[in-house]
């Protein structure tokens, strides 16, 4: 099929790859953090801080504007991968440097401590009802689930947060019923990855790669579903105004291979459509 517009319908749903062959999924995976929920918006203005203080107290340490610019890179690049795996690199980063790092899970548990400080009062508004759900997701995001429920699609939930997290998190804003399975990063972090989940979806339901759409905000859901042939939609989510696209995720979303761009999911209707009619 071909577009003749780059947005679809007149809509904000940007067409990346006019080549790709709709109209047959039948299993849809969705990352969670900036796709689904916002209840850790402002993530990396956690971590990146931490990791910057930390570095800044090794021995042979570079401008805090160096390093800023270290941490950024590798933070973003990992984004989508278990929590740990920022960890691990940020110990990497300490050894260059000529310090002594701990254990990555020591560095994860301080980065938890600090976030949870960070989201607090938005877990504590969800529990008492002072805020309801809708208010702590991307915008159109039960809307979405809803449509492909309606439609007998058969949606996973994956996550590079903790799965004690997402699962109590998904709770919190009432969407576990929309997924035949929810998964999340695991103590032993090297028996979880997204890449698995889709790997054994693909397996389990003998898929053609069309078959199966992504929905993501991070480098990694986008290039693990387009290496399997699956449609990717890149979700490319202003979080802290809910409003518009964040350039910088665009970007990135299209540098891994994102078949579509959509800011959320308020015109969730002609997303549908497009990949479910295809025209």
């Amino acid at each position: 099929m071909s577009f003749s517009n780059r947005f679809y319908l007149d809509s904000h749903i940007e067409i990346i790859n006019a080549s790709v062959e709709y109209g047959e999924i039948q299993h849809a995976i969705f990352d969670f953090d900036g796709t689904i929920s916002l209840i850790r918006e402002g993530w990396q203005s956690v971590m990146i801080p931490m990791m910057v203080e930390i570095l800044t107290g090794t021995p042979n340490h570079e401008s805090d504007k160096e390093i800023q610019a270290t941490v950024t890179e590798f933070v973003d690049r990992l984004t989508g991968k278990q929590t740990i795996y920022q960890m691990i690199h940020l110990s990497k980063e300490i050894e260059k440097r000529g310090g002594n790092p701990s254990d990555p899970i020591v560095y994860k548990q301080i980065y938890h401590d600090r976030l949870m400080n960070h989201i607090q009062n938005r877990i504590d508004n969800l529990r008492t009802k002072t805020i309801q759900p809708p208010d702590m997701m991307v915008p159109g995001a039960l809307d979405i689930l809803k449509s492909m429920q309606v439609r007998g699609v058969t949606c996973y939930l994956a996550s590079g947060t903790d799965e004690i997290f997402v699962l109590e998190e998904a709770h919190m804003l009432g969407i576990p019923e929309y997924f035949k399975g929810i998964y999340g990063a695991l103590d032993n972090y090297k028996n979880f990855s997204k890449k698995m989940v889709i790997d054994r979806i693909i397996k389990e339901n003998h898929l053609d790669g069309n078959e199966l759409v992504a929905f993501g905000d991070g480098y990694v859901e986008i290039e693990d579903s387009k290496s399997v042939g699956g449609i990717a939609i890149g979700v490319a989510c202003n979080e802290a105004t809910r409003q518009g696209v964040d350039e910088w995720k665009r970007s990135r979303l299209i540098s891994a291979g994102a078949d579509v761009i959509i800011p959320d999911f308020r015109e969730q209707q002609k997303l549908v459509k497009l990949l479910f009619v295809g025209n």
